[in-house]
């Protein structure tokens, strides 16, 4: 059945939305570490991963990876220190490094944020990957130990991913881990003094089962030739969720 239509009403006849039996709001995410089989992810500390992310960041040559978010690059490695002491001791969201589960060393972060306990709703965000984690199996199973924490753990309803429109690469990745397209938001913010347009995707609760299924089955060791190279594709696992 489809949430979005209307199926219920009310004594005078007007449509309402389905009942949410028992709901008493959800919890906030706390700070501490999930593990996974190619990374963990570990709430964001300056002292512990500043140096590193700095470093994977610093790969990034022409500053692409920059582009679409609001904040870097950053110039030096004090710049991005203080910025990652910001976001560590943020009361607005949570932020967690990605650590390669092979070299104990931190190459992106990402955030929770917008929370809201009452809805039971809650957006993935800031993700900032260094080019050493983008499009690898990490990179994905961070978004997935993320995913899982918030359905699974703390029992929220709705999973929001934003981004520029025109970032094209963030708009494909949310459709491959799942995320329904929701419409965009014009004129939505200024950033870096140009205008954004935002596209907004979400995942509700009860497609989680069958998206958990999908990442499941992509991460299984079996979907891995010997050389790393995966079998079947998330987006071919994902689709039919």
């Amino acid at each position: 059945m489809d949430n979005a239509a209307p199926s219920h009403a009310n004594s005078l006849g007007q449509p309402i939305g389905f009942p949410v039996a028992g709901w008493s709001g959800a919890t906030r995410p706390p700070r501490t570490p999930i593990q996974g089989r190619f990374c963990r992810t570990e709430p964001l500390d300056a002292e512990r991963h500043a140096r590193d992310l700095y470093a994977a960041y610093s790969e990034d040559r022409d500053g692409r990876m920059w582009t679409y978010l609001p904040s870097g690059p950053y110039p030096t490695f004090e710049a991005y220190r203080a910025a990652a002491e910001t976001a560590a001791a943020s009361d607005n969201r949570v932020t967690y490094a990605v650590v390669d589960g092979a070299s104990g060393k931190a190459s992106g972060t990402a955030s929770y944020l917008n929370i809201n306990l009452t809805a039971g709703s809650i957006e993935v965000g800031a993700i900032t990957y260094a080019p050493k984690l983008q499009r690898t199996p990490a990179g994905t199973e961070a978004m997935f130990l993320m995913m899982r924490r918030v359905f699974d753990e703390l029992g929220y309803r709705r999973y929001e991913w934003k981004c520029n429109s025109l970032n094209a690469p963030s708009r494909a990745a949310a459709v491959r881990y799942g995320f329904r397209f929701e419409g965009i938001f014009r004129q939505a913010d200024v950033v870096k003094g140009r205008n954004r347009d935002t596209a907004w995707f979400s995942i509700t609760d009860g497609e989680w089962p069958a998206l958990k299924d999908a990442f499941e089955r992509w991460l299984d060791p079996t979907n891995f030739d010997p050389a790393g190279r995966q079998r079947e594709s998330l987006s071919a696992l994902t689709r039919p969720a």
